[in-house]
């Protein structure tokens, strides 16, 4: 897991990529992936980068699902 951080409590990465279509194609790529684990990042998208930040909100902290979609969100990219 390249590029992660944990800022306040979250894994946070930006992910930067060639142009808007390809940022909007790693947000629909990772979509059914956070949807089939039931966890959904908090992400936003301007032109090119995808800032993501991921924390468990029901546990108020960092669980397994965070680390999970960390990885498969690095796959996707």
């Amino acid at each position: 897991m390249t590029g992660w951080q944990i800022e306040k409590g979250a894994l946070q990465k930006q992910f930067n990529f060639k142009d808007f279509t390809g940022a909007f194609a790693f947000m629909t790529r990772v979509a059914p992936v956070a949807e089939k684990l039931g966890h959904h990042p908090d992400w936003t998208n301007v032109y090119n980068r995808v800032t993501v930040r991921l924390s468990t909100h029901e546990a108020g902290a960092l669980t397994d699902l965070d680390f999970q979609l960390a990885s498969k969100m690095d796959d996707a990219a």
